[in-house]
């Protein structure tokens, strides 16, 4: 069986949960000089792709400007393309419009946190330029998504969400879809762990999966770690049990020298 391939996330955003920076990323100020150090960073771990994000998603958080979300990724997309050829860029929006330039520029996934509910003509984008589409679920808007979220069956309604809109996207053109079950957006711990106990049910997809658990706040609650840079650990642990789920082609990680370093373990045994 072939390990996932390993995507790495480059946030730029002040504010994302576990590694915003406030200092280099200030609305339409960007340090690219310091976002070339992230990146080369990333690459020399072993990244296959990168995942670019210019909005943070985390609980709470607001809606950014499509202006404010361009000036942040569309330099790094740029700078990925001269620099760094042979990574795959992802671009994590849920805004057309950043989608479509993103895409003109060179990027060759659009990873919607949305799961095509904020912009549906994300599919139609995708297709127009023959790339890829990550569907994700997502329950609410980041502002309001962990405000008691509740499920009559959790597994069955994600998996029902997906099913919809991966037939929507087909239908619009798009050619290769990955389904992402969505930990931590609009779930409750036991929301999240009752998807993972339950991962091969989404094979029924009959889709290629990512999946995006690293240093989440429920590996925090069932671990007893707080800090969320500390759970890197945890992440690659519930990941190595995860391996024999070969629909699971992506994992979306913020530690790819530690994921690079359970690659290599794998490859051996």
């Amino acid at each position: 069986m072939l390990f996932p391939k390993i995507m790495g996330i480059l946030n730029i955003t002040p504010n994302s949960f576990s590694d915003g920076d406030k200092t280099n990323i200030q609305n339409n100020f960007v340090n690219i000089d310091f976002i070339e150090q992230k990146i080369k960073k990333l690459v020399n771990d072993g990244a296959d792709i990168i995942d670019i994000g210019g909005e943070s998603t985390r609980p709470n958080s607001d809606e950014i400007p499509v202006e404010i979300e361009l000036a942040r990724v569309l330099p790094t997309v740029k700078l990925l393309k001269s620099k760094y050829s042979n990574s795959k860029i992802s671009i994590d929006t849920r805004k057309a419009e950043v989608a479509e330039e993103c895409l003109k520029f060179g990027a060759d996934i659009i990873n919607d946190v949305s799961g095509l509910q904020y912009s549906p003509e994300i599919a139609e984008i995708v297709a127009k330029h023959n790339k890829e589409l990550v569907i994700m679920h997502s329950k609410g808007s980041p502002k309001n998504m962990q405000n008691n979220p509740h499920y009559e069956n959790v597994v069955k309604e994600v998996f029902d969400f997906l099913d919809e809109k991966i037939l929507y996207a087909k239908n619009k053109g798009v050619n290769k879809i990955f389904a992402d079950v969505g930990i931590g957006f609009g779930k409750t711990t036991e929301h999240n762990i009752e998807l993972l106990r339950n991962i091969k049910y989404f094979e029924g997809l009959e889709t290629d999966l990512l999946l995006g658990i690293s240093r989440k706040r429920f590996i925090g609650e069932i671990a007893k770690i707080d800090n969320p840079v500390e759970r890197d650990v945890a992440t690659m642990l519930i990941h190595s049990l995860l391996l024999n789920h070969t629909t699971i082609k992506i994992i979306r990680v913020h530690n790819v020298s530690f994921a690079n370093q359970l690659r290599n373990i794998y490859s051996c045994l």
